[in-house]
């Protein structure tokens, strides 16, 4: 069967990556026609933004999308190119498992994590407000007038939205994924203590929706502090974790740091009908051109790809052939090394390469 995927390279460093991961894909035999679109700070001139229409309109056609890092330009409209994608395709799961690779300095034995995080609300959603301005003040007035704790007139402000629909909405997503691949347990992570609205009620309606899958998945909560400790202390105990969109950013940097850093870290941002597939690191523009940064988070983001669109045992044989060239240590970039200053250390071709001859 043939798939019409749209590929967006992206900047930076993310044209190399990307062509090491479409390489590597090809590799295995998957029949795919790539639809090849730019976007980022390089069509900035051409388009006036970094995320021209063509490029969404044929994400939304294709229905997948293996995309490259993207630098945002400061200055222009879009606060995000990557929160403008999940907004205008309503993507709103981002997965991002972390897995440790025999091979890979750690200082743990075992670590197999899923980080599912609801992409579309919760601080992230973009609802601030300046100190001092016009604005900012009828917002300060309004609350004033119902809160019984007060706003400064000086305060600068962030909306922090949570709905029951994102929220069962990303807990079904969860509770689902875990059923598919086999997981045994789903943590509701928050900060309800505290944030008894807000938090309260992402809380609230995962208990709900967990209620449904009584007897076929774990299910518990942890409190966000407590959480992080509890990984680094025993990452072992933990399966899924299902969190709002803050928490979900940082506790995905915190379990990529546990199995080797962002340099093996992939992830996709999905819908119900739609899925983009991209590393979870950024486009580390002074890296450009030098043949150095680490390809293998953006190949394993298209196993994730390959799996999403149902070929699995492509999917299974590129991520063993990682897992080989990770535990022979040889064909490996410098933060995959001993040191990193490591004489031997390849570069992002040189990783693909040996990935591809194992295929």
């Amino acid at each position: 069967m043939r798939h019409k995927i749209t590929f967006i390279p992206g900047d930076g460093v993310g044209p190399e990556l990307s062509e090491a991961a479409r390489r590597c894909i090809e590799a295995t035999g998957v029949d795919i026609e790539w639809e090849v679109f730019d976007a980022g700070v390089d069509v900035m001139d051409k388009y006036g933004t970094p995320l021209p229409e063509h490029v969404l309109e044929s994400i939304k056609k294709n229905k997948v999308a293996l995309k490259g890092p993207i630098t945002t330009p400061v200055g222009t409209g879009i606060r995000s190119v990557n929160v403008e994608l999940r907004r205008a395709l309503e993507l709103y799961a981002c997965l991002r498992p972390c897995v440790l690779y025999k091979g890979v300095r750690s200082r743990y034995d075992k670590v197999d994590i899923v980080i599912v995080r609801e992409n579309t609300e919760d601080l992230y959603a973009g609802i601030e407000f300046d100190s001092g301005s016009g604005d900012s003040k009828k917002v300060i007035e309004a609350i004033n007038s119902v809160s019984k704790k007060k706003l400064k007139s000086d305060s600068a402000i962030s909306i922090k939205p949570i709905t029951r629909a994102a929220s069962e909405r990303i807990v079904k997503f969860a509770f689902e994924y875990a059923l598919k691949n086999n997981r045994k347990k789903v943590t509701c992570v928050h900060k309800a203590n505290i944030m008894k609205a807000t938090d309260g009620l992402f809380l609230t309606t995962a208990r709900e929706v967990a209620a449904r899958y009584q007897g076929k998945i774990t299910f518990e909560d942890r409190i966000v502090d407590n959480l992080c400790m509890q990984l680094v202390q025993r990452p072992e105990e933990y399966d899924i974790l299902v969190l709002p969109n803050l928490y979900g950013d940082i506790i995905s940097d915190l379990c990529a740091g546990l199995v080797g850093g962002l340099g093996v870290a992939p992830g996709a941002n999905i819908g119900d009908d739609t899925a983009v597939f991209e590393a979870t690191h950024g486009s580390a523009p002074k890296y450009k051109g030098l043949n150095k940064v680490n390809p293998i988070a953006m190949i394993l983001s298209g196993v994730l790809m390959l799996r999403h669109i149902g070929e699995k045992e492509a999917a299974d044989r590129l991520e063993n052939a990682v897992k080989k060239v990770i535990s022979d240590g040889k064909y490996v970039t410098y933060d995959l090394k001993p040191t990193r200053d490591d004489p031997t250390a390849v570069g992002t071709r040189e990783t693909a390469d040996a990935i591809i001859k194992l295929l």
